[in-house]
């Protein structure tokens, strides 16, 4: 089985986007509007494709209401994880990007530097170096 995609719902899909491509230097795949409203796009990674999808698009996925993000309340229990040789710079990236900071990189015992902060919408991000083999 493989990993096709990870799909984020956030208020502003056009300003999610953007952050990503600002931050991480990511392609916009497509974009899906109605009536003039960006309803969903999609970003390229060397992996997975990132989805960002509206709350319009939640909600009738999922028919019903669910619990949203947001910068302004606790993250939910999951990481979305960047892998780079500089997370220095893609830190700094994000930061400029408009990223809230939660840890700075930091040199993990295990030998990876890590940094965590959280995106426009709320998501929690890992920035990390590749394991060691």
């Amino acid at each position: 089985m493989k990993l096709g995609f990870v799909v984020i719902y956030v208020d502003d899909v056009r300003e999610v986007l953007n952050f990503y491509q600002q931050a991480f230097d990511l392609k916009v795949r497509m974009e899906y509007k109605e009536h003039d409203y960006l309803l969903y796009g999609e970003l390229e990674t060397e992996g997975a494709i990132l989805g960002i999808a509206s709350h319009i698009m939640g909600k009738e996925s999922f028919r019903g209401d669910y619990q949203k993000l947001s910068v302004n309340s606790l993250p939910f229990g999951q990481t979305l994880v960047f892998v780079t040789d500089d997370v220095y710079q893609k830190w700094g990236d994000a930061i400029k990007a408009g990223a809230v900071a939660i840890s700075a990189p930091q040199e993990k015992p295990w030998g990876q530097i890590v940094a965590y902060l959280r995106d426009k919408a709320g998501t929690l991000i890992e920035i990390c170096t590749p394991m060691k083999a």
